[in-house]
């Protein structure tokens, strides 16, 4: 036995750089819905609801529409914009090699979280997918980790939450789980890089090398 016996990712800046593809995604629809643009820090603000909740409460009577032309953008330039970063499908395969328990934590919705999972190829490595529609309480609750726990009947002590922000520490100090802050994407590393947690690792290598030490 080594050191963990569960593992749950976030997927924006932890498994893919989606953030420029979200940020372009929002202007597209508030583009041609509210014939402006918004600043990346302007949509980040908008961040913590779902965007199904984002877009209803911006286009209102043009939900349906607006919702239509977000998720058929996000697919069509995902592969070209937001591909996996190298090493992490290894990183999974090993886990799921050994019969780890794997799962997602995002505050993503449903919809766009197996969108991205898919075009990744990486949705069959998880276990269990837990997003921003399936909580009553979002990031930085910990519900979601609390989920995960229950799930598969695991001490908190020895189960590891990876993401890219705060918000994924203090769930994870919340929850009682150790927290792993991955700064290889520049996003993040920009603006969080100062953020206390268990372990912070710098690139998918330093990280992989990791998992390989302390997951059996």
């Amino acid at each position: 036995m080594k050191n963990f016996d569960g593992i749950i990712f976030d997927i924006d800046g932890t498994l893919a750089d989606t953030h420029e593809l979200i940020f372009d995604t929002f202007n597209h629809v508030i583009e041609k819905y509210l014939n402006k643009r918004m600043s990346n820090d302007e949509i980040v603000a908008l961040f913590g609801p779902t965007e199904d909740v984002i877009l209803k409460e911006y286009m209102a009577e043009r939900y349906g529409e607006a919702r239509n032309d977000y998720y058929e953008y996000y697919r069509k330039n995902h592969k070209e914009k937001a591909p996996a970063y190298p090493g992490i499908e290894e990183v999974l395969i090993y886990l799921k090699s050994r019969s780890i328990p794997v799962g997602i934590f995002t505050g993503k919705g449903r919809k766009s979280s197996e969108i991205t999972l898919k075009e990744l190829g990486l949705i069959d490595y998880f276990d269990l997918i837990i997003t921003g529609d399936d909580v009553e309480k979002h990031k930085p609750d910990p519900e979601g980790i609390r989920l995960f726990l229950s799930r598969f009947n695991l001490q908190g002590e020895r189960v590891l939450m990876v993401g890219d922000v705060a918000n994924d520490v203090k769930a994870a100090r919340d929850a009682g789980v150790k927290c792993a802050l991955v700064l290889w994407d520049k996003f993040s590393r920009e603006k969080f890089s100062g953020v206390e947690a268990d372990f912070k690792f710098y690139s998918v290598e330093e990280f992989k090398k990791f998992i390989f030490d302390n997951f059996e």
